[in-house]
């Protein structure tokens, strides 16, 4: 977002908290720091704009300036309210020892994952101890309709949800096994319902085994998902039908028997 951007036109926003919020959007796994005068040049900003920003921002603990002076990247208070965040969702509490103990029966990587918008976002994981681990890590971010766990939380929506969640005629192809159409997803929704679990082998990346299953509250909706991985490491397809697709649907299950009992706080 740029100072003269259309967004900034609407006469309800505070350009000022919009500029903030756009400079800690430039922060990331692949941006871990940056200077000011990058940051003037991203953003389209005045130096002096920013300098008034970033040290407001530095004050507040949500950025913090490197040792070389020139440097800032994510502060404390930033960091403490994204983890705080996480943290009160209860969900994560209850999955995070049967993800541990999912990985340790399996020997494959155990993720979590829960929907935002059209996207997946990992929220849980506990990396594979003998063999390559997933490069997922918590706030990692996926397509819905192109991966195994998005399928998973979205595969008893309605038709009208999902034509509402995925209002364009085309899909982005990630694979040759991607759904490039709603009408194409709907086919693997239907699989998958039927199933009551997802198996994939390269559906998103190359090289990647997964075996996903939904997780369900105490009303018995879908919240979340949860799957298993291999990387490099072939599966044998009767496997990932069997013992491992069992192992995942148990966690599942386990995870969800929580949430059942679980006080009604954890629902709110």
């Amino acid at each position: 977002m740029t100072a003269d951007s259309p967004d900034t036109q609407d006469k309800y926003m505070v350009p000022a908290l919009a500029q903030g919020l756009s400079i800690l959007a430039l922060f990331g796994r692949d941006q871990a720091s940056l200077s000011a005068p990058e940051i003037a040049q991203k953003l389209s900003l005045p130096r002096a704009t920013v300098f008034r920003l970033l040290h407001t921002l530095q004050s507040m603990g949500y950025l913090r300036r490197e040792a070389d002076e020139r440097q800032f990247s994510l502060g404390p208070a930033l960091l403490g309210r994204g983890f705080e965040y996480l943290a009160s969702l209860d969900l994560i509490e209850v999955a995070e020892p049967i993800l541990r103990a999912l990985r340790d029966r399996t020997g494959l990587s155990a993720h979590m994952a829960v929907l935002d918008g059209r996207e997946v976002v990992y929220v849980a994981r506990f990396g594979a101890r003998t063999t390559i681990a997933s490069s997922v890590n918590v706030g990692t971010r996926f397509p819905v309709h192109a991966t195994v766990m998005g399928r998973m939380i979205i595969c008893e929506m309605s038709d009208t949800e999902l034509a509402a969640l995925f209002a364009e005629k085309s899909l982005k192809r990630f694979t040759d096994q991607t759904p490039v159409s709603l009408k194409a997803l709907k086919v693997l929704l239907a699989e998958d319902r039927a199933l009551g679990y997802a198996v994939s082998q390269s559906f998103f990346e190359h090289g990647v085994s997964s075996i996903a299953a939904p997780v369900r509250d105490g009303a018995g909706k879908i919240v979340a998902a949860i799957n298993i991985t291999a990387v490099d490491a072939y599966i044998d397809r009767s496997a990932m039908h069997g013992e491992l697709k069992d192992a995942v649907l148990a966690a599942s299950a386990e995870i969800g028997g929580w949430l059942c009992r679980a006080p009604a706080r954890l629902h709110a």
